[in-house]
């Protein structure tokens, strides 16, 4: 997989991370929430993205 191609994977997961950050703020009303979902999210791009 070459450089550009994992910008354009890193680029895409980044919606789900803008909107997927805003709606669990919105459910549960706290920050450490949303951290814990970015992190898994982070984890999931990275996993993906090294292959």
């Amino acid at each position: 997989m070459n450089v550009s191609r994992k910008i354009g994977i890193v680029v895409f997961c980044m919606v789900p991370a803008i909107i997927g950050g805003g709606i669990v703020y919105a459910i549960f009303h706290s920050y450490m929430p949303v951290f814990i979902y970015e992190i898994i999210l982070l984890f999931g791009v990275g996993a993906f993205v090294s292959r």
